[in-house]
């Protein structure tokens, strides 16, 4: 596929955000392990998957990500007791706004990946790469800004 602005191959943006004592360490693992993976990931260190406030999301895909990957501790092994079961309930809440919204199901995924999992990480972020590249890029309705928005519509500060 065509990227129009450019005429390269189009590839996906995937943005990941990891939680830094699991899935962060086990991305950090695959690493030195010098396991091969998808470049198109980029990564973002989070304390918990419990606190990632689905606004992130949404800014992510608003920013141009194609896919956004949520990385935890398996359910059990969260360094802060719960904080894994509270980011599947913000999943499961952010998938039905995302919808709402227009964005596929398959652009969003949440995975339970250990420490030790760096062979995880690898197989994950693949998969995302590849289904998110059969989805074809993301394509959302710009903002509008002042100088789009239409005449005797005001734009509030901060949009």
């Amino acid at each position: 596929m065509a990227d129009g602005n450019t005429g390269a191959a189009w590839e996906p943006r995937i943005v990941a955000f990891f939680c830094n004592w699991c899935t962060y360490t086990a991305s950090d693992l695959a690493g030195t392990s010098r396991m091969t993976y998808a470049p198109n990931t980029r990564v973002i260190r989070i304390m918990c998957s419990g606190r990632l406030d689905p606004q992130f999301v949404v800014t992510a895909f608003r920013q141009g990500a194609d896919g956004v990957l949520i990385g935890g501790c398996h359910p059990g092994d969260c360094h802060y007791q719960e904080g894994n079961y509270k980011a599947l309930r913000r999943f499961r809440l952010l998938r039905r706004l995302l919808t709402q919204l227009g964005i596929e199901d398959a652009r969003v995924r949440l995975e339970w990946i250990s420490a030790s999992e760096g062979d995880r990480v690898q197989k994950v972020t693949n998969e995302m790469v590849e289904q998110v590249r059969a989805l074809g890029p993301l394509r959302l309705t710009p903002l509008p800004t002042p100088e789009t928005a239409a005449p005797g519509h005001s734009i509030a500060v901060g949009e």
